[in-house]
């Protein structure tokens, strides 16, 4: 649907409809999605999935967040809910891919004629303007289709190029113009046959259960790291900074958590990305948690050190503003932001889109959950094109060589998602 058409309904259409039901357990939500337009956030087996458009929002620019709330609660405004679910997740929710720079960047704001949603042994569905059960809205469940063949090229600049890059962006900081900076780099594949966007997710989802994999807007990934969830008064935010490559072996990945958890460069790293979460949610939040030190965080391609944030709403946020707040963090930019976003535009070379930005869902009450889009790919089915991504922490300790290997690890999970059979 239009913005326009999505207005003129709201201005001059009788309430829109959105009902919630309770279903039996759909068991694997990301196996009930359609091939065209899925959208998800799944984790573990348990979040939400969508398909359809009731209405849709294009906004770009750096009052984006705000844009995108005040539509969204126009349309809520206008809705006739029956929720008999009434958890986080039911009633109307909307799913959200926004740009990372705002310009020229354009966020991505769905909300889905169908939900369905599973979480803590509970499963539901939602339709939007159901003529009658809302469960009469469940797809059958159908097979993804497979690529025949998928070959691979580089992207907007060549390892040698982005290499370059690292090095300048290591001579800017070691000028003291800054103190981190994440630089990204993207690859292509050009894929023969169907490009069914289900195939990548399952395949995802199987290799990274403790990833939240998502689907927005032809955006697909699996990413660790969590930049908000608001469960109520509850607030959370997962940090990764600080990464290594696993090898397969128990004992060489063992040694190589603790070399990880004693290295200069990453804790460095690390604490630039602490601070910046913890100093957005102070402005929301009361007995805000902060542990002293990271932990491992250990995924099946590379290891990663991770510090979970936690505090207490203290002023009514929404999921949205405290997204609004929280992004760029040092984890995705660097310190400070806005040396670290300059620097971003000047010797990056390519446009990251909505690579490296908040995506998730929010829900009517202000609930809702956003990740970081990482280990991710733009795809375009028509012409069977996937941009994967992947970006790495610069820091005074880094090495070129070293940030080229890191984003190559980073860059396997859309590949073998890709490839597998």
């Amino acid at each position: 649907m239009s913005n326009a058409h999505a207005a003129r309904r709201l201005e001059g259409a009788p309430a829109i409809t959105v009902r919630s039901r309770p279903i039996a357990d759909p068991e694997d939500l990301l196996s009930r999605l359609p091939s065209r337009g899925p959208l998800a956030w799944v984790r573990g087996g348990e979040g939400l999935i969508g398909w359809g458009i009731a209405a849709q929002l294009e906004v770009s620019g750096p009052e984006r967040f705000s844009r995108a709330q005040r539509w969204w609660s126009k349309w809520c405004a206008a809705a006739a809910i029956d929720d008999t679910v009434a958890i986080p997740g039911s009633g109307p929710v909307a799913f959200a891919s926004f740009a990372f720079d705002p310009d020229p960047g354009t966020s991505v704001i769905i909300i889905p004629k169908v939900i369905v949603g599973r979480r803590g042994g509970q499963a539901w569905v939602t339709a939007i303007d159901p003529i009658d059960d809302p469960r009469k809205s469940l797809a059958p469940v159908s097979v993804p289709d497979q690529p025949s063949a998928v070959r691979w090229s580089q992207g907007s600049r060549s390892p040698i190029e982005w290499q370059a890059a690292v090095a300048e962006a290591i001579g800017r900081i070691t000028a003291g113009e800054l103190d981190k900076v994440v630089l990204a780099r993207d690859v292509l594949a050009q894929v023969d046959g169907i490009l069914d966007p289900r195939h990548l997710l399952l395949n995802l989802a199987e290799r990274y259960p403790t990833c939240w994999t998502f689907s927005v807007a032809g955006l697909i990934g699996a990413t660790p790291e969590l930049l908000v969830r608001r469960t109520g008064d509850l607030v959370t935010s997962r940090v990764l900074a600080g990464t290594v490559r696993r090898q397969g072996d128990d004992v060489a990945d063992a040694g190589l958590a603790l070399a990880l958890l004693d290295s200069g460069k990453d804790l460095e790293e690390h604490r630039y990305a602490v601070r910046s979460v913890a100093r957005a949610l102070a402005a929301h939040c009361t007995d805000l948690d902060v542990p002293e030190g990271p932990r491992v965080l250990a995924l099946a391609n590379v290891q990663h050190l991770a510090t979970d944030v936690t505090g207490q709403l203290a002023d009514g946020a929404s999921v949205l503003a405290l997204a609004a707040s929280l992004h760029p963090t040092a984890a995705v930019c660097g310190t400070p932001t806005e040396r670290a976003l300059a620097l971003i535009r000047e010797i990056e070379g390519m446009d990251r889109g909505r690579y490296a930005g908040p995506v998730g869902w929010f829900d009517a009450n202000g609930d809702g959950e956003f990740g970081i889009a990482l280990r991710c790919a733009e795809i375009d089915e028509e012409a069977g094109i996937v941009r994967s991504f992947a970006g790495c922490g610069i820091v005074a300790g880094s090495s070129p060589d070293l940030e080229l290997a890191e984003s190559t690890a980073k860059l396997v999970p859309i590949r073998d998602a890709l490839e597998s059979r």
